[in-house]
């Protein structure tokens, strides 16, 4: 705790240092000094980030830039309350404000967009492994449940946009990078526009043969997206992207072997082979299109439409079988948004829409002949559907007090039959009973740049399809969905020059009926509903510009950045196989996570990026008899900006992770059968690339 001290200590040390030198002589207000204003675009229209009644954090161009671009990894991590993992090259995890128990690998209880295209499948699961990382533009977050717009979720929304609206239009970017352990990427951007039409078209390709002993992973992925301004208030947006991902799993360790190997992959064992004699890995080709037509009917109506489908072929030989599937998702999601006539003391808006979605799976296991799908074991066929209305009322009010209500109804139910062994000709279903999920939330200006907040919300997350049919092979019907409710405050302040800025919020979670993976001796597994968490916590992100941006002294900018997270999440109810884990800490969260970053501008357009990451140590099991040890990550990145000519520029940059040598895991597997927790991460590695713009 005494880091975290020490570095809140320094951040706010530095915060008065800048209001100080703000207050004798103000500068001029002027386009070398002042930044496009962060604005936030996921609650249904284009708003200041500051002003926003949520727990919002936004990921500009410009801090995409600064870490390494061959994962997400780092990116998201640098927002409070957010962890994500990659227990082996291409292998995400996420989790907003929870823990990733529900998710041994993939993404689940968060939902993804891509654009205004719902990412996540009707089933729950989300492809997120599937992006390449240069094609991400902005991320938004949105903390906390958020239902009430964006349908079933108890984590948190992730908006991912594909375009850089800001960026200047009618070039040719070429990226190439290597390094360590065989890394390799390169990518290639073209972007042509004329006064009405703005296409680009982007290809990716990335390979890397991993830390790890049978941890090679490589992806093809290519994209296009179109914007069509057919009137002056009308645009039709285009997207459509193709991603062949292939990753191998060197599977968890024991501590014994972490300690004596860290790059051995899982050995065999007495009954079960080894990770490189079964050739365990996943195979992941994703199709994905979508229109989103945004229209301004009146200069008082709008609507924004969605009409996507996707399509993917997914295969994962395991330990213990080989897994095939293939999934068609297909939806529409469309909200109107009237607004009212401006007046001195009363703005209002009112949005109606509904999203609905519905995924079909073939899900299919065979026997795994060392990466081979042998006989068949279990051919089932899974239909979900998932659908839901919503509306919403904002009212700003005397220009200081800002008040939102929101409320959606959720449907969720899926069909299923067993075509092989029992093979049976009619589905059998199950229907949810429909959810309420509101939202009430108000933020107060008590100065133009000082701004409170509060909230509450439900949240609502239904049992994946990979929940619902684990790799037990089992359809377990009596699976519920997981609730809770959530209430919030906090505050936004900067200064007049947005020299400084500090969000900071704390929150009380109380989720019910939690779903629990558990494992059987044969390491397949399945899913209970085991009583309720409770999680509390803290969050808090600044950010200051120690030396103003300025192009006369040698460091011509010096910005500190402080993400600070505090969690205190425990079981509150959880009875189990005879064990009572209720008052234990959850499985797999840090109590605290401290990353604190500074970026140094100097002359020639030189800039160098240092960047820290304190995570105290987690359990790795229920019972809270093994902890995984904290760790201390540090990496930097330098680079210089060569302008060739007023169209042309060209970016050289190195860089370095895991500067300190840390042997960690990162992406562990939480109660792990054989106390296999462990999936250790790179130790110090290097790489260095290179971007041309024409």
């Amino acid at each position: 705790m005494n880091k975290f001290y020490l570095a809140l200590s320094l951040f706010t040390i530095c915060a008065l240092s800048v209001n100080a030198q703000n207050k004798p002589q103000k500068p001029k207000r002027d386009s070398t000094h002042l930044l496009q204003p962060v604005v936030v675009r996921g609650y249904l229209s284009q708003q200041n980030v500051i002003s926003v009644p949520a727990s919002v954090a936004v990921i500009t161009p410009e801090q995409l830039k600064l870490q390494a671009d061959n994962s997400l990894v780092s990116t998201m991590n640098t927002v409070p309350g957010v962890r994500m993992e990659e227990r082996t090259p291409g292998s995400y995890r996420l989790s907003i404000r929870g823990s990733l128990l529900r998710s041994p690998f993939g993404v689940r209880d968060v939902k993804v967009y891509f654009d205004e295209i719902p990412l996540t499948d009707a089933g729950g699961n989300t492809y997120l492994n599937a992006l390449d990382f240069n094609i991400v533009k902005n991320i938004e977050v949105l903390k906390g449940p958020d239902g009430s717009l964006f349908g079933a979720n108890s984590g948190g929304v992730v908006i991912i946009n594909p375009i850089n609206r800001y960026a200047d239009s009618n070039h040719v970017e070429v990226g190439l990078n290597a390094g360590s352990y065989g890394l390799f990427h390169e990518h290639v951007a073209v972007d042509e526009s004329n006064n009405v039409n703005r296409f680009t078209l982007s290809q990716a390709y990335q390979t890397y043969d991993g830390y790890r002993d049978h941890s090679y992973m490589d992806r093809h992925y290519i994209q296009a997206t179109d914007q069509w301004k057919y009137s002056p208030h009308n645009e039709l947006r285009a997207v459509a992207f193709y991603s062949d991902l292939n990753y191998q799993t060197p599977g968890g360790l024991t501590l014994a072997q972490f300690n004596a190997n860290p790059q051995a992959s899982r050995p065999a064992t007495a009954t079960l082979p080894s990770a490189i004699g079964a050739n365990i890995g996943i195979t992941t080709k994703m199709l994905l299109g979508g229109l989103v037509n945004d229209a301004r009917i009146t200069d008082h109506l709008r609507n924004v439409t969605s009409i996507y489908g996707n399509h993917v072929d997914f295969a994962n030989p395991f330990i213990t079988n080989y897994e095939q599937r293939n999934e068609n998702t297909f939806g529409l999601r469309s909200y109107f948004e009237l607004s009212g006539t401006s007046k001195p003391n009363y703005d209002w808006k009112i949005n109606l829409g509904l999203e609905w979605q519905q995924t079909n799976s073939d899900i299919n296991n065979y026997g795994n002949n060392k990466g081979v799908k042998d006989t068949a074991q279990t051919l089932d066929r899974i239909n979900t559907n998932q659908h839901f209305f919503f509306a919403r009322y904002t009212a700003d009010l005397f220009k200081r007090l800002h008040i939102e209500g929101a409320l959606s109804l959720n449907y969720y139910s899926y069909s299923f039959k067993n075509n092989y062994p029992l093979h049976q000709t009619g589905f059998t279903d199950r229907d949810f009973t429909p959810e309420w999920m509101p939202r009430l939330a108000l933020s107060y200006q008590i100065t133009n740049n000082f701004i409170w907040r509060a909230s509450v919300s439900r949240g609502y997350s239904t049992p994946t399809t990979a929940e619902v049919r684990p790799t037990d092979n089992v359809i377990n019907t009596s699976l519920n969905a997981q609730d809770g409710i959530n209430y919030e405050t906090g505050f936004r302040i900067r200064d007049s020059y947005d020299r400084f800025s500090l969000d900071a919020s704390v929150f009380y979670y109380h989720l019910h009926n939690a779903i629990i993976r558990e494992l059987h001796p044969d390491e397949t597994e399945y899913y209970i509903n085991a009583g309720g968490t409770k999680q509390p916590g803290l969050e808090l992100l600044g950010s200051a510009w120690i030396i103003k941006q300025n192009t006369s002294s040698f460091i011509r900018g010096l910005q500190l950045n402080e993400a600070l997270t505090l969690s205190k999440f425990t079981f509150s109810d959880y009875h189990t196989a005879g064990a009572d884990y209720s008052g234990n800490k959850l499985t797999g969260v840090p109590a605290q996570v401290s990353v604190t970053s500074l970026q140094v501008l100097l002359p020639e357009r030189f800039n160098l990026f240092i960047q820290h990451n304190y995570t105290s140590r987690l359990p790795l099991n229920d019972g809270n008899t093994v902890y995984a040890g904290h760790y201390n990550l540090m990496q930097a990145k330098a680079s210089w900006t060569w302008l060739v000519s007023a169209k042309t520029k060209l970016e050289i940059y190195a860089g370095a992770d895991n500067i300190l040598n840390q042997k960690y895991s990162l992406g562990n597997d939480l109660n792990a059968v054989g106390n296999r927790y462990y999936n250790a991460a790179p130790l110090r590695n290097y790489y260095a690339g290179v971007n041309l713009v024409m």
